[in-house]
């Protein structure tokens, strides 16, 4: 896939990020610490919730199904860990009506956060009201009572071009963050998508996050993409209120990278699964 000069310029110069125990104890801090795979219970949402609060302080959110919103809540109280949640997940092929009262029932439930599923498919084919409806549809359940993160599926996206339409009109729609993807297609996050929706975030000069979420599993990978968000928006832009990374596995790489062992096993349920490849950007 081929960046304009500007963008490949970021990208090289984020590949031999260093990682250290100082950026493993930072990147701790904007881990959204997920689990969204269909076997999820109740019991491993309660021990996705304890590891919440690590040795190097606590992560950002812990990001389940809706379902389970009342069991992190619960198990997360007295903590500063946010509950996140995902709807219109993973297809992104619900209607505004329905991904309003999806959206609803979760923040009643006790959500801070919800991972919207952009309509990428409509999208990619031509539509642009519908899919945007949607997200609009979104951010009024949300209100100011949620923060909302917009998922492009950014792996389905055919060129760079017509990922950065997508990422500005979704910060046009009132996205809070832009996340990457669901997980649960190939490719999930890449560096060179994860550019493009950086540039669109910094061209549009809005307070605007980004989530990095799918296949992102060692503390080397998360420096080169901390690495880029400071060559596009400036070193010390990236903070928990607008980085994060999506993922269950990549805390234990974060926490021997700061210098505590993790638990053994725990990095084989990865919260946000990805299949087999299926091509695509």
């Amino acid at each position: 896939m081929k960046l304009p000069a500007d963008l490949q310029s970021a990208l090289d110069a984020s590949a031999n990020a260093p990682s250290d125990a100082d950026l493993a104890r930072r990147a701790v801090g904007m881990l959204d610490l997920t689990s969204l795979n269909g076997d999820d219970t109740d019991r491993v949402v309660e021990a996705l919730c304890a590891r919440a609060v690590t040795p190097v302080g606590p992560v950002a959110a812990v990001c389940v199904w809706a379902r389970f919103v009342p069991t992190a809540r619960k198990a997360l109280d007295g903590t500063p860990v946010k509950v996140a949640t995902v709807v219109n997940f993973p297809s992104g092929e619900a209607d505004a009506a329905s991904v309003a009262a999806e959206t609803r029932r979760a923040i009643a439930d006790g959500a801070d956060e919800i991972d919207v599923v952009l309509p990428y498919k409509a999208f990619i084919d031509g539509a642009r009201t519908q899919p945007m409806n949607v997200v609009k549809a979104c951010r009024e359940a949300c209100a100011d009572k949620a923060l909302m993160k917009v998922i492009l599926e950014s792996g389905a996206f055919p060129d760079p071009d017509l990922l950065a339409w997508a990422a500005r009109d979704a910060i046009a729609a009132g996205a809070d963050f832009l996340k990457t993807s669901t997980g649960k297609t190939q490719p999930a996050a890449t560096l060179p998508a994860a550019a493009v929706i950086l540039d669109s975030i910094y061209e549009s000069g809005k307070t605007v996050g980004f989530k990095a979420a799918g296949g992102i599993r060692d503390a080397a990978e998360a420096a080169r993409y901390l690495a880029l968000a400071d060559h596009i928006l400036g070193d010390g832009w990236a903070t928990p209120q607008t980085f994060r990374f999506g993922a269950s596995s990549l805390l234990d790489a974060l926490l021997a990278a700061a210098g505590h062992s993790g638990r053994e096993g725990e990095g084989e349920r990865e919260g946000e699964r990805e299949p087999a490849p299926a091509g695509g950007y």
